[in-house]
């Protein structure tokens, strides 16, 4: 049971089960079920749905509207390749804080851990669910934007998927790819940020916003000031 249990803290799982072959050990991190652990004969072992509702309790999942957000699947990849556990872990909690009405969530994750990977993942489980259906993706290098766009996100399909390139604004796209400073600029006529209103877009996703966003005197802050004062 202890080495399940460190297993379930690594997965962020909150039900761990032992078997001895003649009966199951149920032990409940939810405290939910009663005791928290729990003896069951091995023809009572619960149901996915079961769980599945304790697991909604357990999160204050509690809503229609919140239910139908975190139950949006994920991409399913023909060539077999999947999110790893830690991505998993990113992407379900991001999207359940999105589901509980979360407007702002950072993500702090390790060089070669996968943020691009994980962010797709996370967009496509809510524009697929057409809970964000117009996304900004913010970046501060040209080579992230084309290498996002044709690589990670690619699924997306490359007809609803633009680059904002010149300060030029084209509204007909429904994910774009931007750099904070090719919509800023020194002088009001260059803030191409400005001719999307300011509730365009229903998410606006940072990539490694340390490197000067997250400044309070930074330029580029005012993209997100703009967007997040809809909200």
């Amino acid at each position: 049971m202890q080495q399940a249990l460190e297993y379930a803290d690594i997965l962020q799982i909150p039900f761990v089960f032992t078997s001895n072959g003649d009966s199951f050990v149920f032990h409940d991190k939810t405290g939910l079920y009663g005791n928290v652990e729990t003896e069951l004969p091995m023809d009572e072992f619960p149901s996915p749905e079961f769980l599945w509702e304790l697991y909604l309790k357990y999160k204050n999942i509690d809503t229609p509207e919140a239910l139908e957000v975190v139950e949006q699947d994920y991409y399913v990849d023909i060539s077999g390749m999947s999110p790893r556990y830690y991505q998993q872990n990113a992407v379900n909690r991001t999207v359940e804080a999105i589901a509980k009405k979360q407007d702002r969530i950072l993500l702090v994750m390790a060089t070669g851990t996968g943020k691009t990977y994980t962010a797709f993942n996370i967009i496509w489980r809510l524009w697929k669910g057409q809970i964000k259906k117009r996304i900004l993706f913010l970046a501060d290098r040209n080579a992230l934007l084309t290498q996002t766009k044709n690589g990670d996100f690619s699924p997306f399909g490359s007809e609803i998927m633009h680059i904002i390139k010149n300060r030029k604004i084209d509204k007909s796209y429904q994910i774009y790819f931007a750099l904070y400073q090719g919509l800023t600029g020194n002088e009001e006529s260059k803030n191409a940020y400005k001719e999307f209103s300011r509730d365009f877009f229903d998410l606006v996703v940072i990539d490694e916003c340390h490197r000067g966003s997250a400044s309070e005197a930074s330029a580029w802050r005012e993209v997100l000031d703009y967007f997040s004062a809809a909200t």
